[in-house]
């Protein structure tokens, strides 16, 4: 959180969460691959200073996680009303940004989107003219809950950067209600310097349906002080991450340092005029000369193979890796080396447990809530600054992505299964749907020829009566 908006906020009154800040940032310099101040600089016994190389595992893992919760389509209801939240989800490209804040969410255990108009005019009575409905996805780091109920937050502030002619610009904006429970939105700019930018502010009357949406990681968060924050679920892997990166340095130690040197006496060498050895260019990397001293027979020639731990090191991966599948909920095999030297994903391994479907489905829950939250708002803009009628009250479906950790041979042998011993039609049709992506009236169709064909059987050998 910029400096300028945490003057703002202390001068409102608010109490900024610097523990919840530190906690989000720690997890988000994991997720990010930077350097750990306290872990991966070192020195060496001699006080030379080195850093540790990083493997970035933190970021494979929430990767992962975030594919398990990938939606293919959001029906916000029928007609115009669909197509009309569709194309402002689309405009403000929420299927890619939705996809960064699910690997966010894993990593720093809250996101967040609010409602805006784009390019509209605000007149002096507080009413507003034209603009687009934009939205604005948050980071965890950029999210303040201002007020929290039953773990639900009811008001927040939310800040972020953009370049305006080249020089940067925050923006502040707080969602606040009124005594009669209404929406209040105040925006707030500063210039580089973090001085407030000269009739920047701004407050908009707004409605009963809250104007933005928060997702956080659906885990129980019990560390203090994060009230209407999300559990990072990198938080409790950090060990773990640590023992990675220790396992695979002294793995790239041993590697780097394990080329075969063999160590030669001078008097085995032929010298050119200059006094250099004649050598070849592979003789060359593998020789070291000794010098010119008499040793015994035995130590004219001597090899230098350096061990390369691999077995040991991999027991420790192992153990790692077990480590934080259990830090992630899915159990101690998430991730996982098998005999064949290949890893066991998330995406492979959820279908495995009863435990990991129960992680996914409470997950995928909060992103449901969270989809709906920001369909719902964008509607009630819609209606109340373009004029639109839209049904807030409409179900609003969401269709998750299932093809990582469904097998599809098997749910559709299941469903022929099902088809030939009901002998349902429905079922049939059903089948025909999927197996050979027909639509329901083709393959209705299908169903309908081969009842007649059937039946025209049937009564061909029903023998005639005399």
């Amino acid at each position: 959180m910029e400096g300028c908006v945490k003057d703002y906020l202390q001068k409102k009154g608010y109490t900024i969460n610097d523990n919840a800040l530190a906690v989000i940032q720690t997890c988000d310099n994991w997720y990010s691959n930077r350097i750990i101040e306290d872990f991966h600089k070192r020195k060496t016994v001699n006080g030379i200073s080195y850093e540790l190389n990083r493997l970035n595992f933190g970021k494979r893992c929430c990767s992962d996680d975030a594919n398990l919760c990938e939606i293919l389509e959001i029906n916000a209801g029928n007609g115009e009303q669909a197509e009309f939240v569709k194309d402002v989800l689309s405009e403000s490209e929420f299927n890619t940004q939705y996809r960064k804040q699910l690997e966010k969410t894993s990593a720093d255990g809250t996101v967040a989107c609010y409602i805006r108009l784009d390019n509209a005019t605000f007149m002096d009575n507080g009413s507003v003219q034209g603009g687009a409905i934009k939205l604005n996805y948050v980071e965890a780091d950029a999210f303040m809950p201002l007020t929290v109920e039953n773990d639900i937050v009811k008001e927040a502030a939310f800040s972020g950067g953009s370049l305006v002619k080249g020089k940067k610009q925050i923006t502040l904006v707080l969602f606040t209600q009124d005594n009669n429970g209404m929406y209040v939105a105040e925006t707030h700019v500063f210039d580089d310097k973090g001085t407030e930018l000269p009739d920047s502010e701004r407050i908009v009357q707004l409605g009963d349906v809250k104007p933005f949406a928060v997702m956080r990681n659906a885990e129980v968060n019990n560390l203090d002080d994060m009230e209407g924050y999300g559990l990072p679920k990198l938080w409790d892997a950090i060990p773990a991450l640590k023992i990675i990166d220790l396992c695979y340095n002294v793995l790239y130690s041993d590697l780097d340092k394990a080329e075969k040197i063999i160590l030669v006496n001078e008097l085995l060498c032929e010298f050119d005029n200059n006094g250099k050895p004649k050598l070849t260019p592979e003789q060359k990397k593998l020789f070291v000369f000794t010098g010119e001293k008499l040793p015994d027979e035995k130590g004219m020639i001597q090899e230098y193979n350096p061990e390369i731990r691999i077995e040991q090191v991999t027991k420790s991966f192992e153990l790692a890796l077990s480590l934080l599948s259990m830090s992630f909920g899915y159990g101690t095999k998430k991730y996982s080396f098998e005999n064949n030297g290949q890893m066991t994903t998330a995406t492979e391994f959820v279908l495995s447990r009863q435990d990991a479907m129960q992680e996914l489905n409470r997950q995928r829950q909060e992103a449901v809530r969270y989809i709906q939250d920001i369909c719902r708002a964008v509607m009630w803009f819609a209606n109340t600054f373009q004029g639109r009628s839209f049904n807030l009250g409409q179900d609003i479906l969401i269709d998750f992505d299932d093809s990582l950790i469904t097998d599809k041979e098997s749910e559709l042998e299941r469903k022929r299964n099902d088809a030939i011993s009901f002998e349902i039609p429905k079922l049939t049709i059903w089948y025909l749907m999927d197996a050979y992506n027909l639509t329901e009236e083709e393959a209705a169709q299908l169903v309908e020829e081969k009842q007649k064909q059937e039946e025209k059987q049937r009564q061909q050998e029903e023998p005639e009566e005399d």
